[in-house]
């Protein structure tokens, strides 16, 4: 006989594009760390939907400025100007330290106007001759599924049959300083940078290196985009994965966590001499900063200081990282990361990783596999000790069955 959970699966295998591969739970009730099935059963949330549910799922000032915002004004367009856009973007500048944001939808619709903006400025205030500009970026990257941003990917899935793709782009190693200054040219725009690299499989640059790649650009006069689409707004312990170096760079992207785990909102941030260059006609979108996205990423922000979710992330994710490691299995090749993004590499030899989060998820905690030997735990910022001490517990019992206890 089959299940409810087999039929809704198998109707929408039926009709939705096979472009993911989800664990076979269907999914129906959120609050807070927790999330539950059809079925009633309960899950400890160890994925946050990406990062993008920091707040917890349905937190009640959000849904509360959710559905005022929705029963008053919801979207326009730019045609007009609303009440909700100006207040928000004032907050975002306020919070990260620059003074000028373009507000988008998605991560990647974010990142694309990065790629204009920088492209712009360099031949607009760099000098840089017409359609010579390059921008670099680094190995493993993710920056987003757009044609341009798979283009300079390094990985080949993500390319195969998507071709030809836009040039102008460069990549160098994470984490190596002077890769980024040997390749850089008088025609060379920016560099565009993840502080950690998220779904390159968690991987943390040496200590210093943003600081030491912000000080390259400023003395080739490139700018500094950093992407804290996935590792920004709390999640690693400070409000920017950035500031561990002590880094304010010259464009900012944000995304994810920024619509709250309830709309998709994201943003660029520069400085005004780089968001100069965008006047009526060269960019828009037609969903980005309506008002019912300001007015929920406003609330946002404000829950972000107001109930310190940063803080919690860098005390939580500290003791979390230790009580991983003191896992000590011989399955685990290593755990790294930074706040409450973490990563745990499985030796693919003793395990798969994607079976990993198969028997965590039958022991009520979810997560997803990265690039086949990772397992993360980037629960929403939250979460409680004695919640992550329940993770710990499934995780240990996952190992003692796989025989890596």
């Amino acid at each position: 006989m089959v299940t409810k959970t087999e039929a809704i699966i198998e109707q929408e295998s039926r009709y939705c594009a096979q472009n993911y591969h989800p664990l076979p739970v269907v999914l129906v009730k959120g609050e807070g760390v927790y999330v539950w099935d059809e079925g009633g059963n309960r899950y400890l949330d160890m994925m946050s939907a990406y990062s993008a549910v920091s707040h917890g799922h349905s937190h009640p000032r959000l849904v509360r400025a959710l559905t005022e915002q929705a029963q008053r004004l919801a979207i326009v367009s730019r045609a007009f100007h609303s009440d909700r856009l100006a207040p928000f973007l004032e907050k975002a500048c306020a919070m990260t330290g620059l003074p000028m944001a373009l507000p988008m939808n998605t991560g990647a619709e974010a990142v694309e106007t990065a790629l204009k903006a920088a492209r712009k400025w360099a031949y607009e205030v760099k000098g840089v001759a017409d359609n010579r500009a390059e921008i670099i970026v680094c190995d493993g990257n993710f920056h987003g599924r757009t044609i341009a941003i798979v283009g300079f990917s390094s990985e080949e899935q993500y390319k195969r049959g998507f071709g030809p793709f836009a040039p102008g782009f460069k990549s160098v190693s994470f984490g190596d300083a002077d890769a980024l200054e040997a390749a850089i040219t008088p025609n060379t725009a920016a560099f565009l940078v993840e502080p950690i690299q998220g779904e390159g499989g968690i991987i943390v640059p040496p200590e210093g290196y943003l600081a030491r790649c912000a000080e390259i650009c400023r003395r080739h006069n490139v700018l500094l985009i950093c992407d804290e689409i996935q590792v920004g707004l709390g999640r690693t312990g400070r409000l920017l994965a950035s500031a561990h170096d002590d880094v304010v760079p010259d464009g900012l992207i944000l995304g994810k966590a920024l619509g709250g785990g309830m709309l998709a909102v994201s943003m660029f941030l520069a400085r005004r001499d780089v968001m100069a260059v965008y006047r009526p006609g060269d960019h828009g979108s037609t969903f980005g900063g309506n008002p019912l996205s300001a007015a929920v990423a406003l609330e946002g922000l404000q829950v972000i200081e107001d109930e310190d979710l940063a803080g919690r992330a860098a005390e939580l994710g500290e003791y979390f990282m230790a009580q991983l490691r003191a896992l000590n299995s011989p399955m685990i090749v290593e755990v790294r990361g930074r706040g409450l993004l973490i990563g745990v590499e499985f030796d693919p030899a003793k395990v798969a990783a994607r079976t990993v989060c198969e028997r965590l998820m039958q022991r009520g905690v979810l997560s997803k596999e990265t690039h086949e030997t990772v397992v993360r735990f980037a629960p929403p910022l939250v979460i409680t000790r004695a919640q992550i001490d329940d993770a710990l517990a499934a995780l240990r019992e996952v190992l003692q069955s796989l025989g890596g206890g």
